[in-house]
């Protein structure tokens, strides 16, 4: 299986190699167009800003085939947050292959960035959370988030809920970080290359 690392040029694709790595899973950083339109399954992952990765994005050409993908793909953090329509943060028009806008978390006498382990509580039955206990941990590191809508698949909540991932179609997005998340992020990364 050919499985392909968006690269966003963003500071977490080595981690998130590595995570496969640790699973025997052969996983490839590219931005390489042909590559990418060519995987089986593509990951997206993003820290930053949303304004910022879209430059990247679009200094990379990358956009026309990101939204144009049939393949699975995993967005991973900001990567999740790159695939609604909008996000607040720089007031940057986004991916759009999904509806919902990212916004900055409210005021709720919380510390941002809203960083550390949350539970996270997710569809029954659905496989990219195969196997997983309901109401795990996983590691999330961020101060902008998507709020729940017709896309939300799983929540956390931080003095508000909100989507800690989001679907449509063969587009995913997780909030929270898997290869950063121990065994329930190494399990969610194997379901989706297994299971998706």
């Amino acid at each position: 299986m050919n499985i392909t690392i968006i690269d966003t040029g963003c500071a977490n694709l080595s981690s998130v190699k590595f995570a496969f790595d640790r699973l025997n899973i052969q996983a490839e950083v590219s931005r390489d167009l042909a590559k990418i339109k060519s995987a089986d399954k593509l990951l997206l992952p993003g820290v930053g800003t949303a304004q910022a990765a879209m430059q990247i994005l679009k200094d990379r050409n990358l956009i026309d085939t990101i939204q144009n993908a049939t393949q699975p793909m995993l967005g991973i953090c900001l990567g999740m947050q790159l695939m609604t329509e909008f996000s607040a943060e720089g007031n940057v028009a986004t991916l759009n292959v999904m509806q919902g806008k990212t916004s900055l978390l409210p005021n709720c006498d919380l510390p941002l960035p809203h960083m550390g382990w949350n539970k996270v509580g997710y569809e029954p039955d659905h496989p990219l959370f195969a196997g997983i206990e309901q109401n795990s941990h996983f590691y999330f590191v961020h101060s902008y988030a998507v709020l729940p809508n017709q896309h939300t698949i799983a929540t956390a909540n931080y003095g508000v809920q909100f989507s800690a991932a989001i679907q449509r179609d063969n587009f995913y997005g997780v909030q929270f970080h898997p290869e950063r998340s121990g065994k329930n992020g190494a399990k969610l990364l194997k379901n989706f290359v297994k299971n998706i």
